[in-house]
């Protein structure tokens, strides 16, 4: 019995022991496992080019699922050693969301300061997707792409390989830039911004500046992104936003202005056949204005009420047979949330899209089209 009872209190010892390191460890570094869970099922009318209705399982309808690990370490000072790692997920059959990427949503490592502001290396999100995800579209940049199409392709798909980017927030003042040195492949395609050219410096690149200003109820910001194709054509991208909170309601206003010579717009915007170097021509000079407008309501603790309205007028846009033309497309999207605790909620969507003109090619047949969705989120 004795050797029973000394091996019990070494173990004794040794699990305290490890405890106080563990501990001391926390209190200078930490690891965050999070995610969300998010599907909903969806009924979409003429979502083909015979104008047939269908019902499906599809990721959620305001944030995509993803799970990450995110982690810092104290340097002292006020700085901090800071990563991230995120992988979008497709909840309804298990698969990830980018068959390409391990961690396709963030993959960085920076330094933060209380002081100085936060500098971070590797993929992740642009200052224009921070704006708009985080404070400035009533949806987040909704998930559907019946939702999401103005600042999906507009802003240039949100996301910057091989970036460096700079944040920092002075008084109510948030500056933020980044500079992208492009993709690490050859190609991406027609439209594609592959990047980091040998002897091109200038092409493939991308950059972003934007400034947000909080006083009181009133947050307004405004930016510019400009992306290149290995070609060294351009899309430059203008935004303004602005954001007034008053009681339990908010109100929401914007603007995305591109000019694209890249064919990209018209790729990630179209759902009928265009053939990239027929259809699709680069220094075309294709323009989209798409001002936008959103209220969210907090009827009760519970529940919040969202309604949405995007709208994009476009020019020198592919139409196919290598014609260009104008055109106009707009959106509206209102969206029911209940609480069911601070972490999990069920919603309710309804979205209705029109097209005219040169934007009858971003529906697959008919010139309108309306989504009913069902779904059920949890965070953690």
């Amino acid at each position: 019995m004795r050797p029973i009872r000394f091996i019990k209190t070494a173990s004794l010892v040794g699990a305290a022991a490890l405890a106080v390191t563990s501990e001391q460890a926390s209190a200078q570094s930490s690891i965050t496992l999070y995610g969300v869970a998010d599907v909903s099922v969806r009924y979409l009318t003429n979502s083909n080019a015979k104008n047939d209705n269908r019902l499906y399982m599809t990721n959620g309808a305001i944030t995509n699922s993803r799970w990450g690990l995110r982690g810092s370490e104290d340097l002292g000072g006020g700085l901090k050693a800071i990563f991230d790692l995120e992988s979008g997920i497709n909840l309804q059959d298990g698969s990830a969301s980018d068959s390409q990427r391990i961690f396709n949503r963030n993959a960085y490592v920076g330094l933060s300061s209380s002081q100085f502001g936060t500098l971070t290396l590797g993929r992740q999100k642009t200052p224009l997707f921070d704006l708009l995800g985080d404070t400035y579209d009533p949806l987040t940049v909704g998930n559907y792409n019946e939702t999401s199409w103005l600042p999906g392709a507009l802003g240039a798909g949100l996301y910057a390989d091989n970036a460096v980017k700079y944040t920092g927030t002075f008084s109510g003042l948030t500056v933020a830039a980044m500079y992208s040195f492009g993709t690490n492949s050859e190609s991406t395609g027609e439209g594609g911004f592959s990047g980091q050219v040998p002897g091109h410096l200038g092409a493939g690149n991308m950059y972003g500046f934007t400034l947000s200003y909080m006083a009181g109820p009133l947050s307004v910001a405004a930016g510019v992104q400009q992306n290149s194709d290995n070609s060294n054509h351009k899309q430059t991208i203008f935004n303004a936003n602005a954001v007034y909170a008053f009681s339990s309601t908010k109100l929401y206003v914007g603007y995305l202005h591109s000019k694209d010579d890249t064919g990209f717009v018209d790729s990630a915007l179209a759902q009928q056949t265009l053939v990239p170097g027929v259809d699709i021509v680069k220094g075309s000079g294709r323009i989209d204005n798409g001002p936008f407008a959103g209220v969210t309501w907090e009827a009760t603790r519970a529940l919040t009420l969202t309604g949405a309205a995007y709208y994009d007028h476009m020019s020198n846009a592919a139409i196919g047979d290598g014609q260009l033309g104008s055109g106009y497309r707009y959106t509206f999207v209102a969206l029911a949330e209940y609480a069911l605790s601070k972490r999990t909620e069920v919603y309710g969507t309804v979205d209705f899209n029109k097209v005219s003109g040169a934007a009858s090619v971003e529906l697959p047949g008919r010139n309108n089209q309306t989504g009913v969705a069902l779904g059920l989120r949890t965070i953690f």
